[in-house]
């Protein structure tokens, strides 16, 4: 995997960031609900930030570990949020992350983006496995990996500390074999 792909659903296309991308990433990535999602994004977020984060993006797909893709929508090419892939080949495996701004929840955006992700991951790049994990406070992210054929695989109690407290953190995954089926 030496380029990004682009990949297109029904209603989204999965592209490549660009560095005009990056006000738009601020302003998304900035809502503290987007925030509390998610383990690394800073809140508030600093400007200038989503340049460098697009910055980093192409480097990571030279190097075979991961892949940050822009999801954008179709019909009118608004920025919706970000989704990617952080692989591990020695395991087959990777790593399934997204989000997507607060405007555009419960719309079916992340579900559309993730499952056309993980279909890239065991098509083109022949993973066996792809997993992801959410915070529990966060129960419509996990309602969007189960959508996609993932299993609920536990509970990594107080696993990580955000904002100061211990939360939960839920794994799901879901295998090529499953996925075919």
């Amino acid at each position: 995997m030496a380029e990004f792909p682009r990949l297109q659903s029904e209603r989204l296309v999965l592209r490549a960031f660009t560095p005009d991308d990056a006000p738009e990433v601020e302003r998304l990535a900035g809502a503290r609900e987007v925030a509390a999602g998610t383990l690394t994004m800073p809140h508030p977020y600093p400007e200038g930030a989503a340049a460098t984060w697009i910055a980093t993006h192409a480097g990571t797909v030279e190097g075979g570990d991961g892949l940050t893709l822009a999801v954008e929508r179709l019909a009118d090419r608004a920025l919706l949020g970000a989704i990617s892939l952080r692989i591990e080949r020695e395991h087959e495996r990777a790593e399934l992350g997204y989000w997507i701004g607060r405007p555009y929840w419960g719309s079916g955006y992340a579900t559309e983006a993730a499952a056309a992700l993980v279909a890239y991951a065991f098509e083109q790049l022949e993973l066996n496995r792809v997993y992801a994990y959410h915070f529990s406070t966060n129960p419509a992210s996990g309602r969007v990996l189960q959508k996609i054929g993932m299993r609920h695989e536990g509970v990594r109690r107080q696993h990580h500390r955000k904002w100061g407290e211990l939360v939960d953190n839920d794994a799901y995954a879901i295998l090529r074999s499953e996925w075919r089926a």
